[in-house]
C-alpha cells in the first residue's frame, strides 16, 4: 500500500485542517498515512524567527484566521483561535510521538487539535492533555511517564531534525516515498495522488 508521511505541528492552524480530513481522504485513494509530529520552533529559530510568521507579519496573521474560518465552514468544521498563539505543543508532541508508536496517535492528535482550535483550550496545560488521555481510555500516568522517557524525547528530536534535513519549513507538510515534498493543507490531494501514482509505477 502506498504511503504518505504527514508532518504536523500542534501549534499549526493549517495542520488542524489536514488532521481532520487526512484519514478519510487518504483511505479514498488507498494510501496509508504515516503520522509524524515534529516541532517547528527549532526550524523557525534557524531562520531567525522567535515566533510564528503569522505573528511576525500581523497582516498575514489576520488573513490566516479569516482563511481558515472560511475553509472550516465549508468543511463543516468549527475554528476558534485560542488566546495564546502559537501554543507550546512540546508536551502534546511527545505524547503523540509515543502514540504513533502505540497506535493511538491519530485519535490523540485529532482530540488535541479539537481542544485547541474548536474549544480554544491551552494545549500546554497538563489538565487538558490528561483529560484527553482519559477520554481515550489510556492510563494517563503510565503514558506521561513513557512520553517523558529519554528514548521518546529523542524520537521527537530526531523527527524534528529529519524534517529540517529534508527541507520542511512549515506545517502541514507531506512527503512521499520518492522524496517529494508538499506543503500546506491545500496540497494534500496532490501529495496523495503522487504517492498513489509512484506506488503504481513501482509495482507495474
Amino acid at each position: 500500500m502506498p504511503q504518505l508521511t504527514f508532518w504536523y505541528e500542534f501549534a499549526s492552524t493549517y495542520s488542524y485542517l489536514s488532521v481532520m480530513r487526512i484519514e478519510k481522504t487518504a483511505a479514498a485513494v488507498s494510501v496509508d498515512v504515516v503520522w509524524r509530529p515534529f516541532l517547528l520552533g527549532p526550524i523557525f529559530k534557524s531562520q531567525g524567527w522567535t515566533t510564528s510568521p503569522f505573528n511576525v507579519y500581523p497582516a498575514k496573521g489576520r488573513y490566516m484566521v479569516r482563511d481558515i474560518t472560511r475553509i472550516a465552514t465549508q468543511r463543516g468544521l468549527t475554528f476558534r483561535m485560542p488566546e495564546t498563539f502559537p501554543a507550546n505543543g512540546l508536551k502534546a508532541a511527545r505524547l503523540a510521538t509515543l502514540g504513533v508508536e502505540d497506535g493511538w496517535g491519530p485519535a490523540f492528535t485529532q482530540a488535541v487539535f479539537e481542544a485547541q482550535f474548536v474549544q480554544g483550550l491551552d494545549i500546554s496545560s497538563n489538565d487538558v492533555l490528561l483529560a484527553i488521555l482519559a477520554d481515550l481510555d489510556l492510563d494517563a500516568a503510565d503514558v506521561v511517564a513513557r512520553a517523558n522517557a529519554p528514548e521518546n524525547k529523542e524520537r521527537l528530536r530526531e523527527a524534528t531534525a529529519k524534517a529540517q534535513e529534508i527541507g520542511i519549513f512549515g506545517a502541514p507538510s507531506f512527503t512521499t516515498a520518492d522524496g517529494e515534498l508538499y506543503w500546506g493543507d491545500d496540497r494534500l490531494d496532490a501529495a496523495l495522488a503522487h504517492a498513489a501514482d509512484t506506488a503504481a509505477r513501482a509495482a507495474g
